[in-house]
C-alpha cells in the first residue's frame, strides 16, 4: 500500500509505518505509536479500522471505500478530525 503520509501528519512530527505483512499501518506522533489502521473488506468494498494503541478504542467513522488505499486515506482523515487538526 503506497499511500504517502499527508502533510498535516508530517507537520506534527508524525509518521506511519507499514506492518511486516503489509496489511496494516501504525501511525506515530513524536516517535510513539498512536493508532493502528487496518483496511478490512466490507461488503465488496473496504473500511478502515482506526484503533488507539494505548486503550484499543476505535475512532473511525465506519465509512466504506472502493480500494484499500482509499480506506487508509479515509482512516487518516478520521484521525485528523479526531485530533482536531
Amino acid at each position: 500500500m503506497a499511500v504517502t503520509p499527508p502533510d498535516w501528519l508530517t507537520r506534527h512530527d508524525g509518521s506511519r509505518q507499514g506492518s511486516p505483512a503489509g496489511h496494516a499501518w501504525q501511525v506515530y506522533l513524536d516517535g510513539a505509536p498512536l493508532v493502528r489502521l487496518v483496511p478490512p473488506p466490507a461488503a465488496g468494498r473496504f473500511s478502515c479500522a482506526v484503533t488507539q494503541t494505548e486503550n484499543g478504542k476505535r475512532i473511525d467513522k465506519g465509512a466504506t471505500f472502493p480500494t484499500a488505499d482509499d480506506a487508509l486515506r479515509g482512516g487518516l482523515e478520521d484521525l485528523r478530525t479526531y485530533l482536531g487538526w
